[in-house]
């Protein structure tokens, strides 16, 4: 009987000569709880009694102020169980690295193989590396074919260094946002002589180089791919799923999601996972630089309430072993940035000297180094990492305050307008700011009986504010309240006391976008001067929670999802919401010339009492340019609540880089306004294309309130937004087609061209009419899809989930339009419809395919 222990390492059987060849053979495996499950204090706590931490296990599982405990600790076996068949040589663990001289334009592949011999004889072996990359068609090209002979004794385990491998400017992987995240195959091969191929690796690997170093402007840690400065946008990530069911195409939705949110860092807290090589994989695709935590948290490692064990886990060399195995499990990904030691504290001393030492730089990748390779100096390769710095602890050097106090947060409710304020954040990278995440309605009545249906009480206080008391199911769920007494207004209270949990849960999708907006907008408004980075606690749930989430358990979007896509643009226009001045970012590494920004506000009758181009504008790279204030809640007799229309565009040929809605109200005011403004009804038109291969379903909805014939000094009406090019930059000479009734044109990736070999039924156009004989601006219109039923049972959850939006949650002023697509997989035999809600079309859900 085998007793492995360590949660966060693989574990090998060789299981060769006990099988039964010509029969059945089973597997027996008995599993244990963790050696310290501890309990939960009545008054609970983050990490409960502290006691997990005494193993090499996920503490989350404790419960925390943001989960409820895992009742069996994940008790056993939770990552994939398979068999591999090899030869006499095995290949272990190859480490790939990249090197690059000449201002990136000459490149090197360093690789080194771990080689078992399992056999009794000497190996004469085969060792061959290959590198390939695509090209245009269904056709691979082999840029780089080595082989090697390499000698393995009998029984023995060596390592092998390659001879490197030199490219000339090879495509480079870049993080979401700044270029096209490009991979290559590496794979290697090994023959023994009498026996044929004895193994086989294989693995995508991109060339980048990452550096991070002080900044010595904002205090906070700066972060360079490829020489280029990143400004970090990203949030904190716990798992996917609390019972740990894992699959690859969760992965998938998760990391694209988060792409599409422009967001380019996640943070694997330190309280849960080393995750699965898939997360890595897809982070890869989707250009998702990762900050990869060692599972140590403060509030179980020293400094939790009570004050828990200081010194880490009892086993320290199983720790160790667990670290080194996951370095060498996750080092090939370009998406892993940094290797920090713990969540709001730092390893024991043994273990972060330990990793300290092992985790060292190669003098290549030391800051701002362009060395080429000494003779004396080892090939980075041979090093267990060597090319991503390791921090000791998430708020230390470069983070929060940097000294290891509890500087980073907050975690709840906000003023809008406080996140631009100098006062609101003193340092230059917070790796962690939170606040609400209330679901949608059907996510709560899909997962709670009736009685989690019911919505807080607003308890009014004697000093003005408003106090929620949410229902037990919530408080169980860890709901996170829209106030804050004595700083923060309840910010649904702004738009009317809630009827019900559908009214409830819409106010709270309104407060969501514009908080969320508010943040990201509020951090990038000071890039560089005063910030480096900041990662959002936390960007989605692993349970069916109510707070920290920009989409819920089942994988619906929030507004707040669609706020952060919105400000974290790679080029973006909005409004600093302390000064009133209109700002554009620029976080891209070209100029952009020749741009205009367009403002106009629109009031609750649809009159657009203000519009303001500022033209010939010049944009420099890496730049945050203040525009000019607006001057309408100082003119005479302003609307109290009224929408400002930001858009951002090419003067060439008027298509769009950024486009930004706002819903405001003058100082001391309130939302209120809108909620009698629900009863205008503006008339839509909507003109859909559907295109679907079995399951696979693409859709393009072009939607245009018709309450008013387009301004036509208005030359943005149409929103034609401009192409992203596959490097990342925009294209200003291509614009996206609205009404091109042919295939949109694919990327020349592999997948894309395989999938344009498989026909696709295409159902056409159709063109819907909701009807209305108000003018205004149609407001906070939402789509959503659903199974088609006709025995469809009351309160039956019908959504077809995930969906990827293109946008959501969105505005459009009189005579304007503008085209959402989305794309998702139905069950088989279920024929989807696509409903569209909003803040004016609430009394009926209207079906537009």
């Amino acid at each position: 009987m085998v007793l492995p222990k360590g949660m966060f390492r693989r574990h090998s059987l060789e299981v060769t000569d006990i099988l039964n060849p010509d029969g059945e053979n089973l597997l027996a495996v008995l599993v244990h709880p963790p050696d310290h499950p501890g309990r939960i204090p009545p008054e609970g706590g983050q990490g409960g009694d502290h006691e997990i931490g005494k193993d090499v296990a996920t503490q989350y599982v404790e419960g925390w102020d943001w989960i409820a405990p895992v009742r069996d600790r994940n008790t056993g076996i939770w990552d994939e169980v398979s068999i591999s068949v090899t030869g006499p040589v095995k290949i272990i663990d190859p480490h790939l690295v990249s090197s690059f001289f000449d201002q990136y334009t000459r490149a090197y592949l360093h690789a080194t193989t771990e080689l078992e011999n399992r056999s009794a004889w000497v190996a004469d072996c085969s060792l061959n590396i290959q590198v390939a990359t695509e090209l245009e068609g269904s056709v691979c090209l082999i840029e780089h074919l080595q082989t090697q002979h390499v000698s393995v004794p009998p029984g023995a385990r060596i390592q092998y260094t390659f001879p490197k491998l030199s490219f000339y400017k090879p495509n480079l992987w870049w993080p979401n946002g700044l270029g096209k995240q490009s991979l290559y195959n590496v794979s290697i091969t090994v023959d023994v002589k009498g026996y044929g191929e004895s193994d086989t690796w294989g693995h995508l690997f991109g060339f980048r180089k990452i550096e991070s170093h002080i900044d010595s402007a904002t205090g906070g840690r700066l972060f360079k791919v490829n020489g280029q400065p990143i400004f970090i946008r990203g949030g904190n990530w716990i798992l996917s799923d609390c019972l740990l069911r894992l699959s690859k195409e969760r992965y998938k939705t998760d990391i694209k999601f988060h792409a599409d949110m422009n967001l380019n860092m996640i943070r694997c807290w330190g309280g849960g996972l080393a995750e699965r090589p898939e997360f890595y994989h897809y982070c890869d695709v989707y250009g998702l630089l990762v900050w990869q935590e060692f599972w140590i948290t403060g509030d179980v490692d020293g400094r939790g309430i009570p004050i828990s064990n200081p010194d880490g886990p009892l086993d320290h060399d199983l720790f160790m072993l667990c670290a080194r195995d996951t370095v060498k499990l996750l080092r090939n990904y370009p998406s892993l940035a940094l290797w920090v030691g713990g969540n709001e504290q730092v390893p024991p001393d043994d273990i972060n000297t330990a990793l300290k030492n092992d985790l060292k730089l190669h003098p290549l990748f030391e800051s701002h180094s362009e060395n080429a390779l000494s003779i004396e100096e080892e090939d980075p390769s041979q090093y267990l990492d060597g090319t991503r710095v390791y921090i000791q602890g998430s708020m230390w050097d470069g983070f929060a305050n940097g000294k290891g106090d509890f500087t980073d947060g907050p975690y709840e409710i906000q003023n809008p307008e406080d996140f631009f304020k100098d006062n609101f954040y003193n340092y230059g990278f917070n790796p962690e700011v939170g606040s609400v995440g209330m679901p949608v309605a059907a996510m709560i009545r899909a997962t709670m009986p009736p009685k989690g249906w019911q919505i807080p009480l607003f308890k009014k206080l004697t000093n003005g504010y408003t106090e929620e008391v949410p229902n037990p199911i919530w408080e169980y769920h860890k709901y996170i309240p829209y106030s804050k007494p004595g700083k923060v207004h309840d910010q649904i209270e702004l738009y009317g006391i809630p009827k019900d949990l559908d009214d409830f849960c819409l106010k709270a999708q309104l407060v969501n976008y514009v908080q969320y907006r508010a943040l990201l907008e509020g951090w990038t408004s000071r890039m560089w001067s005063k910030y480096t980075g900041v990662l959002i606690w936390k960007t989605q749930n692993p349970w069916s929670g109510l707070r920290g989430q920009f989409y819920d358990y089942l994988l619906d979007q929030t507004a707040g999802f669609y706020g952060c896509r919105c400000a974290a643009e790679p080029i973006h226009v909005q409004l600093n919401l302390a000064t009133y001045f209109i700002e554009v970012v620029n976080t891209t590494s070209e100029e952009l010339s020749n741009v205009a920004v367009e403002a106009s506000v629109w009031d609750l009758e649809g009159a657009c009492p203000s519009y303001n181009v500022f033209d010939k504008l010049s944009l420099p790279p890496k730049k945050v340019m203040s525009i000019s204030e607006l001057n309408h809640p100082k003119s005479e007799n302003p609307k109290p609540v009224y929408f400002l229309l930001l858009k951002l565009y090419n003067m060439s040929n008027n298509s769009i880089i950024s486009r930004n809605f706002y819903w405001l109200y003058l100082p001391g005011g309130d939302y209120k306004l809108l909620e009698p403004y629900r009863n205008k009804r503006i008339p839509l038109q909507i003109t859909s294309k559907t295109s679907h291969k079995d399951s696979s379903y693409e859709i393009e909805m072009n939607v245009q309130n018709k309450s008013e014939k387009p301004d036509p000094k208005i030359l943005t009406y149409k929103n034609k937004f401009a192409n992203r090019r596959e490097d990342g930059e925009f294209d200003m000479s291509s614009l996206e087609p609205i009404h091109d009734k042919t295939e949109e044109k694919q990327k020349a990736g592999l997948f894309q061209r395989l999938y344009r070999q498989f026909p696709r039924e295409t159902d056409g156009s159709k063109i819907t009419e909701i009807k209305g004989s108000d003018v205004g601006v149609a407001f906070f219109l939402k789509f959503s899809v659903h199974a088609l039923k006709t025995d469809n049972k009351g309160g039956e959850d019908t959504r077809i989930l995930p969906v990827h939006y293109s946008d959501n949650y969105f505005s459009l002023v009189p005579g304007e339009e503008m085209s959402i697509k989305m794309s998702f997989e139905v069950p088989q035999g279920v024929t989807p419809r696509v409903t569209l809600e909003g803040w004016n079309y609430q009394s009926e859900v209207h079906t537009v395919i």
